[in-house]
């Protein structure tokens, strides 16, 4: 687990590498704030005292994202290479499956990493945030808490159906968020049937949503963005902000956000480490 002194000399090297960069980290704090005990997952470097450099590891399943930072008064000095491979060597002790490393798009020294290391590009992530829309409500599609042992096997389901987690996965990431996070877990029904999920958090003044799928036999039909504008409409009325994270590669999705009112702002990139 993290101290607190650990995670605000994180926040504070993200700051300054984000200032000097001009872009943004996804270091993902929530899940920093909730390590567990020994597990290795996080990966330090310090001079004189100072945190200099930074490496995350954010496990989903049978899949490990990394992303990390140096100081930028200490890059070129081997500091990032030496926390990447200590990373690595850790998720290859795990027999982790696919191991994905995280850039910003704007970062022109991580491309310039990148390009030294054995890797490709998969995907890019982009953050949106939504903008005034004015949206309507429809009482045809309904949220509710998920409960039941049959909500988290639709949950689980829709893992698998909506992201490419394999089942083993599913129910890991799953547990892992039932465990670990206090987001509210939706169950999204269709006519009295359960069609999707989301999940919402409300935390530092923000609404994020996250996990969001509808079973595809269901996609198309108005159900996805129905659910998506009621959940906006409760959070615009609390005064809250309200993000989202889609992957570039999901055209429809995109599409969907945008009708909502959602706009994009900024973009990570993925790259699959090739061992």
């Amino acid at each position: 687990m993290l101290t607190r002194e650990q995670l605000n000399e994180i926040k504070e090297l993200q700051e300054v590498c984000e200032n000097e960069g001009g872009f943004e980290l996804k270091l993902n704090f929530e899940m920093l704030a909730n390590r567990v005990e020994n597990k290795t997952e996080d990966f330090f470097h310090y001079e004189d005292g100072q945190l200099v450099g930074f490496l995350g590891s954010y496990g989903f399943g049978n899949k490990v994202e990394l992303c990390g930072m140096v100081h930028p008064e200490y890059r070129r000095r081997g500091i990032f290479s030496r926390l990447l491979e200590m990373g690595l060597e850790e998720a290859q002790n795990q027999n982790i499956e696919t191991i994905l490393l995280n850039a910003p798009t704007d970062s022109k020294t991580a491309k310039e990493f990148l390009n030294t290391i054995p890797c490709t590009f998969t995907v890019a992530e982009y953050q949106m945030k939504w903008q005034k829309t004015e949206l309507t409500e429809d009482a045809a599609v309904t949220l509710r808490p998920s409960v039941s042992t049959d909500d988290r096997e639709a949950e689980i389901q829709l893992e698998v159906s909506g992201f490419g987690f394999s089942e083993e996965e599913a129910r890991m990431h799953h547990q892992t968020i039932r465990d670990n996070s206090g987001d509210q877990r939706l169950i999204i029904e269709a006519n009295g049937k359960t069609a999707g999920k989301m999940r919402v958090s409300e935390k530092n003044g923000e609404a994020w949503i996250y996990g969001f799928a509808i079973f595809p036999e269901l996609r198309g039909k108005g159900i996805g963005r129905k659910a998506l504008t009621k959940v906006v409409i409760n959070a615009d009325q609390k005064g809250l902000p309200i993000f989202l994270e889609v992957e570039a590669k999901n055209a429809h999705a995109l599409g969907l956000y945008e009708s909502c009112g959602f706009r994009s702002y900024h973009s990570q990139d993925y790259y699959q480490y090739l061992k």
